[in-house]
């Protein structure tokens, strides 16, 4: 590659053939024939004794063959001295360059070769890249020092073009470009002007172009970034607010939380954010429906237009209640929602749900209660339950640790299998989540078409997050192997897991100890009395009736039926006690209880060890530093500049890669970058 360290010859930027020096090529090419013909043989005969020994043979053979291969590419001669370029550079124009044909003036292969110093340059092959155009400076000269490479590919707002200058391939970020092979000739062009053969061309890209324009413009956003609804609170009111302000949306983590406190959040943003983008969780809750219809009902009566649908198995007529309320038609006939629902989701088997209209049976029912009407429910049969899907791969909490290089590919065949099907007025959108905690990340999102893209597990270390300095000193410290999945509290008796942090806490094999018990025992009486004493002793710090009668104590207030089905049943009381200490576990994490951290629950994905590698010995190193609004501008700005070094090396432009590479930087000069 282009490392300014390293001597690389130059490339002359059309085709040439070998010259009459490259018999020594073809002695060493004749040679490593010969070589790799003599291993292959050995190989062959001494397999009569054993194929083990046989097959290392052969693996040296190849093993010869590529090393000496590469060694005679490397001396391939690359151009001969025959060639000029460019082609009628005699009748070149007033103005342009003189010493562009020097650029490619062949080397005298017997002279030593001399320290590269290019950052870029254009790719060492036969086939030298196509001039695809012309470029006029205007004023400002090309740049090709380190330093300067790496300050242009930063100006996402200005278009970036490669050019041949003196000897160098360099980058300009003024100028005029022609595109063609016809030397522009201007007759008010200056005698100070340059015309120089152009390479490759990068456009502006400001982070707000980066996704769906039409995903922004529905939303209210500048930006095409959301931050997910992390439970209990974590995604704080802080956290939606900041957001907000800065032109993306947060959701708030109402999962967990009781409806009076849900409803507080609902106050302090509502009054906070009047006229910008927020959203609130709705998470499916098999074991307290009730519960989930509470929420709904607080949703709707608040005017909460927006949730992220989460953990849902299957459509619940809550959530289809929440869609459909309200649905109306315009004045050119089109049917309208108030209420935006974007399903969170890692099966196609639910994709498949959320992407298509809601079910009639539970449209019907919607009608019998009286929540809408006939024609209402008719409307509702031309559109999705969520036109927006997020795409959740190997995250942090409910997850099935997807790989998103596969997953998205397959949720955009299915979105447009469903969009040909139903034919709806809008098209469906996806957006990438699970795994996005650096620039890379975030660009390969995007380039793969996502919508676009949701942070969560990033956002916890963050300051405005709803947690304890303990738990961000501990997250801030985490690698991309420290997370495991554990028993999840609020599926437990499914066997639902979630992925948490292992770094630090003991929380992943108790919580996997207390599933295990679950499944081999029948109550909390029929345990033995050595897993009892280690249950009262390291879980929960009291005897088990004692925890039974504090857990009766939550259920009174929270949902009284659980207390009474588990009166009639000794194995869902015991199921009761063991979410009680999975729910406390994130709860004494949130409080940062001293005397619980080796019990914190901390929900946690691979993106976060991701970040803290990529933050590594910048300002976002440490937690104090990082803000929400920090990390998405950083994400989202290395995203724009990343995409554009992709579109040169897609056009044949080699960058070192230490130039190519997106650092973190102050909130204050990022913002600096994009007002330019």
């Amino acid at each position: 590659m282009g490392n300014p360290d390293q001597s690389h010859e130059q490339v002359s930027p059309v085709r040439r053939e070998p010259s009459s020096g490259s018999g020594l090529v073809s002695s060493m090419a004749s040679g490593v024939i010969d070589t790799s013909r003599d291993a292959l043989s050995a190989a062959a005969n001494t397999a009569r004794s054993g194929a083990r020994l046989a097959l290392g043979t052969i693996f040296a053979g190849a093993n010869v063959l590529i090393d000496l291969g590469v060694r005679a590419a490397r001396a391939l001669p690359l151009r001969d001295g025959n060639a000029s370029w460019p082609p009628q550079a005699a009748a070149m124009p007033h103005g342009v360059a003189s010493e562009a044909p020097d650029a490619v003036t062949p080397l005298d292969e017997s002279a030593p070769a001399k320290p590269a110093s290019k950052p870029i340059r254009e790719p060492c092959s036969a086939a030298a890249p196509l001039v695809r155009g012309w470029w006029r400076s205007s004023g400002r000269q090309p740049v090709w020092e380190p330093h300067d490479v790496r300050q242009a590919l930063r100006r996402v707002n200005s278009p970036i073009a490669v050019v041949v200058h003196g000897e160098r391939i360099a980058l300009a970020v003024d100028g005029v470009c022609t595109l063609g092979t016809t030397v522009p000739i201007d007759s008010t062009s200056s005698a100070g002007e340059q015309v120089l053969p152009l390479f490759a061309l990068a456009p502006a890209l400001h982070p707000s172009m980066l996704g769906d324009p039409s995903f922004r413009h529905d939303y209210g956003l500048e930006y095409a970034y959301l931050a997910g609804a992390m439970a209990n609170g974590i995604a704080s009111v802080e956290l939606v607010e900041a957001m907000g302000r800065a032109g993306m949306m947060g959701f708030f983590g109402a999962a967990g939380l009781s409806v009076d406190r849900v409803a507080r959040a609902i106050d302090h943003v509502q009054a906070v954010l009047p006229g910008r983008p927020f959203g609130f969780n709705l998470i499916h809750s098999p074991s307290e429906p009730d519960l989930e219809a509470a929420v709904v009902d607080l949703y709707l009566k608040r005017g909460v237009r927006v949730v992220d649908a989460s953990a849902y198995l299957d459509l619940t007529l809550p959530l289809v209640r929440y869609r459909v309320s309200g649905i109306a038609r315009d004045a050119e006939g089109r049917v309208i929602c108030p209420n935006r629902v974007l399903g969170k989701v890692s099966r196609v088997e639910v994709a498949r749900k959320f992407l298509s209209p809601p079910p009639e049976a539970m449209l019907n029912k919607l009608v019998a209660s009286g929540d809408i009407t006939a024609e209402q429910a008719q409307w509702a049969m031309r559109i999705p339950v969520a036109q927006d899907l997020i795409v959740e791969a190997d995250s942090g909490g409910h997850t099935d640790n997807r790989p998103s290089l596969a997953l998205l590919p397959t949720m955009m065949a299915l979105r447009d299998e469903l969009q040909a099907e139903f034919e709806y007025d809008r098209s469906l959108r996806l957006g990438a989540a699970g795994g996005i905690g650096t620039p890379a990340a975030a660009a390969a999102a995007f380039a793969m078409g996502a919508a676009f893209v949701l942070t969560g597990s990033v956002n916890q270390a963050c300051v405005e997050a709803g947690t304890s300095d303990a738990v961000r000193e501990m997250l801030a410290k985490a690698s991309q192997a420290d997370v495991t999945m554990a028993p999840a509290a609020d599926m437990f008796e499914m066997g639902v897991k979630v992925q948490v942090l292992k770094f630090g806490t003991m929380f992943a094999m108790r919580a996997r100890r207390l599933y295990d018990l679950y499944r081999q025992y029948e109550s909390l009486d029929s345990l033995p009395a050595a897993h009892r004493t280690a249950l009262e002793r390291d879980f929960f710090r009291c005897s088990l009736e004692q925890a039974w009668d504090q857990t009766r104590a939550f259920f009174e207030k929270r949902d009284p039926s659980q207390i009474a089905r588990a009166e009639a049943d000794p194995k869902h009381r015991m199921a009761l006690v063991f979410r009680s200490y999975l729910g406390q576990a994130s709860k004494w994490a949130n409080a940062g209880e001293p005397t619980r951290k080796a019990d914190y629950q901390i929900w946690c994905g691979p993106a976060m060890g991701a970040f803290n590698e990529w933050a590594r010995g910048s300002c976002l190193e440490r937690w104090q530093n990082r803000t929400v609004v920090a990390v998405a501008m950083n994400l989202m700005l290395g995203a724009a500049v990343l995409t554009r070094v992709n579109w040169l090396r897609a056009q044949g432009v080699e960058i070192a890669p230490d130039l190519g590479r997106f650092e973190p930087m102050e909130l204050a000069d990022v913002q600096g970058i994009l007002a330019e």
